[in-house]
């Protein structure tokens, strides 16, 4: 199926946005990148783990959908998106999609309809799998609260719940426990919220009181990092990345290397568990920094790498079939794709960036 050009879609007021991660491994151990162009979902895969890029593929059938994108993965390894389709002038509806494997085409969307019945889009939806495989798909809501659907256990999708919340922002971060319960936080001017699942099955339940913080539009993200702890890292006002894990008192990290979103991942570097970020820097590049996970006080130093990106490009990170750190940049709406590996010696040191 041919790949549809760029539009005017994020002129029209749709902002071209991919919520999580949208670099993966699947299950057969070969990297996929997932984005947004035109007026389709794109998936470029490697031929083989370590080889060389498959060309771009659009997945989810011939629906017209629109430029954004939440990436979601479960234990299994299965991809699973959520993005607004059009349906009549000014109206959308949800639409899901679960791609197994890179080598095989992903399903046809599944609609999901609107949290509000019918309306436009309403933010960039947010998706977690549960332990069970189970898909939800997070959004925020026409009235500013937050609604979510999501799988059941025997198949097919349950109702439209509304899971409350007040002046929620656009753009959402989900993540999975470790003991496969899902949660979600949200941005808002009265702090940043959060919503959890008491057990498996539960629907996510909002807490009562807000962490007064006042973070960056859309610099929210989630990483499960322990057994016992999500942290969440977002962009304050003096613009410091913090982070925050219930129960404790937010931390300050480092200063942001730019005003851009921060991609963060687990990986082990030098037989180490450590928690990796990276961010378009201010000059362009692509910034790193790592530190062992969950001890902040050990401090984070950024470092640059790569050419100069536009403004609006998006980092993410993964590991490879052999355990090594893997960076891809995209920029919106234009499928270009760029992937750098990190290099077979202690430290952070990348291979050089390849385009693909």
């Amino acid at each position: 199926m041919p790949i549809v050009p760029p539009s005017a879609t994020a002129a029209a007021g749709r902002p071209e946005s991919v919520n999580g991660d949208w670099l993966i491994r699947g299950r057969d151990g070969r990297l996929s990148t997932y984005d947004a162009v035109g007026d389709g979902i794109v998936c470029r895969a490697e031929s083989r783990p370590g080889g060389s890029w498959l060309p771009p593929r659009r997945i989810g059938g011939d629906l017209l959908v629109h430029p954004m994108l939440g990436v979601g993965q479960g234990p299994d390894e299965y991809a699973h998106l959520a993005t607004w389709r059009p349906t009549v002038q000014g109206e959308a509806g949800l639409v899901h999609t679960t791609h197994f494997r890179p080598a095989l085409a992903a399903l046809d969307w599944t609609r999901l309809g609107h949290p509000n019945e019918k309306g436009d889009w309403t933010g960039v939806p947010a998706v977690a799998v549960d332990a069970e495989g189970r898909a939800h798909v997070f959004v925020r809501n026409a009235v500013g609260g937050v609604s979510m659907r999501g799988q059941k256990e025997r198949g097919g999708w349950g109702p439209w719940r509304d899971l409350k919340g007040e002046d929620v922002e656009e753009q959402l971060t989900a993540v999975t426990r470790a003991s496969g319960c899902v949660e979600l936080y949200g941005n808002s001017p009265h702090g940043i919220l959060r919503w959890t699942q008491r057990g498996p099955g539960h629907i996510p339940a909002l807490d009562e009181t807000p962490l007064k913080v006042t973070a960056r539009p859309g610099s929210l993200r989630a990483l499960a990092t322990s057994e016992e702890h999500v942290s969440l890292f977002y962009v304050d006002q003096a613009d410091t990345v913090c982070v925050w894990r219930p129960g404790s008192e937010p931390a300050e990290l480092l200063p942001a290397a730019g005003p851009g979103p921060v991609s963060v991942s687990r990986c082990t570097l030098d037989e180490v568990d450590c928690t990796l970020l990276a961010q378009r820097s201010a000059s362009g590049r692509v910034a790193f920094a790592a530190y062992p996970t969950e001890q902040e006080s050990a401090g984070a130093w950024w470092t640059e790498s790569g050419p100069q990106l536009p403004l609006n490009a998006r980092v993410s990170l993964s590991e490879d079939a052999d355990g090594r750190v893997i960076a891809a940049t995209a920029v919106p709406g234009t499928g270009q794709l760029s992937v750098a590996r990190r290099k077979r010696e202690p430290g952070l040191a990348l291979e050089a960036w390849e385009t693909v």
